[in-house]
């Protein structure tokens, strides 16, 4: 391996993203001094980054070696597998290889950046379409998935072949696309897999994840159940699927349809644009829906995240052309992300303290996952038997966790790595090689900075302990304020104390030190500090402003 990590007569991989976390996927693939990546994702903010919506894998690694960087191949057109093509791709300067209706999603955020056309986008139109680039041949294998045209990759090298599954799962009743079947998987694995680069999402789940088509039965028996109310279902915007299946039930219980969030009118658009969704009842729209009968309307909402600006957030607080009432039920037809708990809550119990009836995937069959449980993962090692298990997207237990299922089904090899880690799979016996730099960068503002950076830093310091200002003028007298503590009621007696303080530092500073603008900013800062400090308990951060002289 040389110092540059250049790869050499050999085939590596490398995450920069989605291993040790669940979200913002971003793989690489080296081999013969070139590299491939394998979707370019992003993850959404937590409390973690106040003020910041975007998260992003930091890709220093692969943008020092664009000139080694072949191709960026997506695998499917959720978020967390191409949010942050707008962000990079131009700069990395390479193809991007998609399937059509991810290829779609792509090329409208990129004509939202203005980068339309600066980012060549070739479109895959073929199941099962391959094509070469560099060292590498890519076969895209379909797979089901919770959004249309979800895929496998098939990645042929001089070292081995790959499987990468992407996300996915079985489904027998998929109610769009058509996954590889089982003997196309199996005669895959007669031809020999070096490696299977594997979702490891529900490998905690004992069961498999089930079928879309047992969802229609379960959602078309909830719509039944309640007839005669006013019916709201909420569901993850590119889930298809799960569209279809609502304009099924809607259909078969002679309701009307109506859609409410952007995200859900683009993606009916895509799809339709693509072939899909074809048989899609006519919607209504929000007027004509609040004039029908109230067992004659079926809803389909954005929000059961607790997003607070989707659609039903907004329903649920009364500010939203479409209305529910006491008695009126929301389906939530999808999984709560872990993370989302207490944003979904609060919707929640707005919806329940109007008498709003809720019912979850925990109470009937009307969500089922896109990730492969035990005995879907079990299955596919039996079909693909590979040499080697490389566990991805997921937290390091579910990652361990499925390291030790493959290997007590008989795979010989499991290469349990995280961000940054090198690993060669061939030649010689696979594991980790080296660690390289790995990390985030968030979205602040129209600004990419790393998400350890002093300002992301300084706002959790102001979010925790809140902030004094010293303002000092040409004698040296200084006027205070504060922001984010708590002395209301004593605000005006602490301010008239950290004055006296201040100044009384001040005056003690010595010889030379009474004119050094450092050494006043340090005395004032001091002061004012541990005046905050003895009024509110609190170690706010102080800003001094210094007369200029």
């Amino acid at each position: 391996m040389k110092k540059d990590f250049t790869p050499e007569d050999e085939l590596l991989f490398l995450a920069l993203g989605g291993s040790g976390e669940i979200g913002m996927n971003v793989n690489l693939y080296g081999c013969n001094g070139r590299w491939i990546m394998v979707d370019l994702g992003m993850t959404f903010s937590g409390d973690q980054y106040p003020g910041v919506d975007l998260v992003f894998a930091d890709l220093e690694f692969i943008e020092e070696r664009t000139k080694q960087l072949d191709a960026i191949v997506l695998t499917h057109a959720h978020e967390d597998h191409i949010g942050a093509v707008p962000y990079f791709a131009a700069d990395l300067g390479v193809p991007i290889y998609a399937t059509p209706f991810t290829a779609d999603l792509v090329s409208r955020k990129l004509e939202e950046a203005g980068l339309l056309g600066e980012v060549e986008l070739r479109v895959i139109e073929d199941d099962h379409g391959s094509f070469k680039v560099g060292p590498f041949e890519i076969t895209y294998i379909p797979l089901a998935h919770s959004i249309a045209e979800g895929n496998a990759l098939l990645i042929d090298t001089p070292h081995g072949r790959i499987f990468h599954t992407g996300d996915w799962k079985l489904d027998e009743d998929p109610i769009i696309g058509e996954p590889t079947t089982e003997e196309e998987l199996t005669v895959i694995g007669d031809e020999g897999v070096l490696a299977l680069v594997c979702d490891s999402t529900n490998v905690f789940n004992p069961s498999a994840s089930g079928s879309e088509g047992a969802v229609h039965k379960g959602l078309l028996e909830e719509v039944q159940r309640h007839a005669g109310k006013r019916i709201l279902v909420t569901t993850f915007a590119s889930n298809v699927a799960r569209l279809q299946t609502l304009g099924d039930v809607a259909r078969e219980t002679g309701r009307q349809l109506c859609v409410a969030g952007r995200s859900l009118d683009r993606i009916i658009e895509v799809a339709q644009a693509n072939g899909y969704l074809q048989d899609l009842p006519d919607t209504v729209d929000f007027d004509t829906a609040m004039g029908l009968p109230r067992g004659e309307l079926l809803i389909i909402a954005t929000g059961g995240q607790g997003e607070p600006r989707a659609a039903l957030a907004r329903v649920a607080e009364k500010n939203h052309p479409l209305e529910l009432v006491s008695g009126d039920v929301v389906l939530f037809s999808s999984r709560q992300i872990p993370g989302n708990e207490i944003s979904i809550g609060a919707v929640q119990n707005r919806l329940a303290a109007r008498g709003i009836t809720m019912v979850t995937d925990r109470q009937s069959m009307i969500h089922v996952s896109g990730h492969p449980g035990r005995p879907e993962l079990e299955a596919l090692y039996s079909w693909i038997r590979p040499e080697i298990l490389v566990p991805v997207h997921g937290e390091m237990r579910h990652m361990q966790e499925q390291g030790k299922l493959g290997r007590s089904n008989g795979i010989p090899a499991s290469v349990v790595q995280q961000n940054g880690d090198i690993v060669r799979l061939a030649p010689g016996a696979p594991g980790k090689i080296a660690e390289v730099r790995s990390g985030r960068l968030v979205l602040d503002g129209d600004i990419i900075v790393p998400a350890d950076g002093e300002a992301i830093g300084m706002r959790r310091r102001i979010m925790r302990e809140g902030v004094v200002i010293v303002a000092l003028d040409g004698e040296l007298n200084p006027r205070i304020d504060s922001l984010g503590l708590p002395l209301d009621e004593d605000y005006d007696d602490f301010i008239a104390e950290t004055q006296a303080d201040v100044v009384a530092a001040i005056q003690k500073l010595k010889g030379p030190a009474r004119k050094e603008q450092g050494a006043i900013h340090e005395a004032a800062r001091l002061a004012a500090r541990r005046a905050a400090q003895r009024w509110s308990g609190k170690r706010p951060q102080v800003r001094v402003i210094l007369p200029n002289r």
